[in-house]
């Protein structure tokens, strides 16, 4: 059965998000070591803790209106998540087996791609994942337009030259 190693290449420099995936690191490497008896109690503690960790990450993109196609991501991999679940509870090892293999692939995709473009996001506009909110900005200091940006203009030199027609 396959494992996933934590290894700096699946950091995004946000500790809480960082420390998230290292437990969904452990969690699954619990899964994919467990004794087909222990499988599925080690399943639904993986289950468990992807549910709080795609509602943490889920709430900072509502939070500053991140476009919804991670969250679409995360909301299907639950889908299956519990589709494969009741399978494995009615005695069907295979896809639940087949789904383990699948994950460390699709895990190291979705964090080097869509967390890695939420954690630069929130960076660069200032969002403090801990407090849940913007920081206080400094004196003439400016937030980043992030990675929604479709320029590299300020976001009040974006909107200025949408409507003079300057884009």
């Amino acid at each position: 059965m396959p494992s996933l190693t934590w290894n700096a290449a699946l950091e995004n420099n946000l500790a809480q998000m960082d420390e998230t995936h290292r437990e969904f690191v452990e969690c699954y490497n619990a899964v994919a070591s467990a004794a087909p008896e222990d499988f599925l109690p080690a399943f639904d503690r993986l289950i468990a803790h992807t549910v709080a960790h795609f509602d943490l990450e889920n709430g900072w993109m509502a939070a500053v209106d991140f476009p919804g196609c991670h969250r679409g991501e995360h909301d299907r991999v639950l889908a299956v998540m519990h589709d494969i679940r009741k399978r494995v509870e009615r005695g069907d090892m295979f896809l639940g087996r087949r789904l383990i293999e699948e994950l460390p692939a699709w895990f190291e995709n979705h964090v080097n791609g869509m967390d890695a473009a939420l954690a630069f996001h929130l960076s660069s506009i200032g969002f403090d994942v801990e407090q849940g909110a913007l920081k206080p900005l400094a004196d003439g200091e400016q937030r980043g337009a992030g990675c929604a940006c479709a320029s590299m203009n300020t976001p009040e030199e974006a909107s200025t030259a949408a409507a003079t027609g300057a884009a």
